[in-house]
């Protein structure tokens, strides 16, 4: 157990003397530290790296000492693992050829995590060794239908025209992927889960463009298999990331997650009175929040906290990821600032 294990019993949803604070993308292209690493080594190859990878893992936290660390990797490691091409760069993913017929999605494979991902259990590892039992270290990974968002689109989209069209007009070969890309996951964060990892976060940021309806058909049965499984192995805390939930919240409640990860789009209070008890929260503030001066960083911070009232389970974050142009020093603003509350 960490020494500061405000994250997990926030997650439980046990009393703490403040909120945790930690920060999506708290790793990245806003420190230069990172930036120098990131000049001599290629993304994809950096993510391969246990040493390079734990390092820049713990850039963040030597300078800002969140309640958390989470560990630098990618959602799309898998995806290459299961058989497609993956190029990452700054520019955003590429997976080609997409996927386009039924055909190629039954070639995809189900990897061992150890045989064909076993660097990302050695980052958790790595990372543990090196922060000594601080702070909890999270896993993470992608949720089913944001992974086949890009497997399906080739990369990042605006629209999601084809994968759409697959859902209204091949709905059976989407099922079959979803499969796929759910054990594949399910396997994937129970390996590092036995690496040591502390909790893990399933990142589904393009669930919000789901209608209610078809995130109960093509979102929510998947979650809630991987879900279920990593609680009957383990009691580590899962929490469940869904960029545009506002009008989902209530079906991601359903997928059994420990905690509920939210963008800045729903006000938290809002969130509260329709989650309760049943969940932790986490969030949800507007990244570019950290492009505002220390006042307004500040005075945000606390109505956050404020907004989601009395009882445990809070988990302060973004809403999103930490911008590439976000000064530092804003995130030691907003850091403190969770720090430095005081209940009114």
């Amino acid at each position: 157990m960490a020494k500061n294990n405000r994250l997990i019993k926030a997650l439980k949803r046990e009393e703490v003397d403040r909120p945790p604070v930690w920060l999506m993308r708290q790793a990245g292209r806003y420190m230069k530290e990172y930036m120098a690493i990131r000049k001599q080594t290629p993304f994809l190859e950096l993510c391969k790296t246990p040493k390079l990878a734990a390092e820049v893992t713990l850039q963040p936290y030597k300078r800002f000492h969140m309640d958390a660390v989470i560990i630098f990797s990618d959602i799309l490691i898998p995806i290459e693992a299961m058989g497609m091409n993956l190029e990452l760069s700054e520019r955003g993913p590429v997976l080609d050829p997409p996927l386009r017929t039924r055909e190629q999605i039954e070639k995809l494979s189900i990897p061992d995590p150890y045989e064909k991902t076993g660097f990302v259990m050695q980052v958790i590892k790595e990372v543990k060794d090196l922060i000594n039992d601080e702070v909890p270290v999270l896993g993470f990974a992608g949720a089913p239908w944001t992974l086949a968002s890009y497997m399906i689109e080739g990369g990042t989209s605006k629209n999601f025209i084809e994968l759409k069209r697959f859902l209204f007009a091949n709905p059976d070969a989407l099922h079959l992927l979803l499969e796929k890309i759910a054990e594949t996951v399910t396997v994937y964060l129970a390996a590092q889960i036995e690496a040591g990892a502390d909790a893990v976060q399933i990142f589904d940021t393009w669930a919000g463009e789901l209608s209610s309806a078809d995130y109960k058909i093509f979102a929510l049965p998947y979650l809630k298999k991987i879900i279920s499984h990593l609680h009957q192995i383990s009691n580590c805390p899962v929490i469940l990331y869904t960029n545009g939930c506002a009008a989902i919240v209530e079906q991601m409640l359903e997928t059994g997650a420990d905690c509920l990860s939210i963008d800045w789009r729903i006000d938290m209070a809002e969130a509260k009175r329709r989650i309760g008890d049943r969940a932790a929260i986490q969030g949800n503030l507007d990244p570019c929040l950290l492009l505002a001066p220390a006042e307004i960083i500040e005075a945000r911070v606390k109505e956050n906290i404020s907004k989601f009232g009395s009882g445990p389970g809070l988990v302060v974050n973004l809403g999103h990821g930490i911008l590439p142009p976000t000064p530092p020093e804003s995130v030691e603003i907003f850091v403190n600032a969770v720090k430095n509350y005081v209940k009114q």
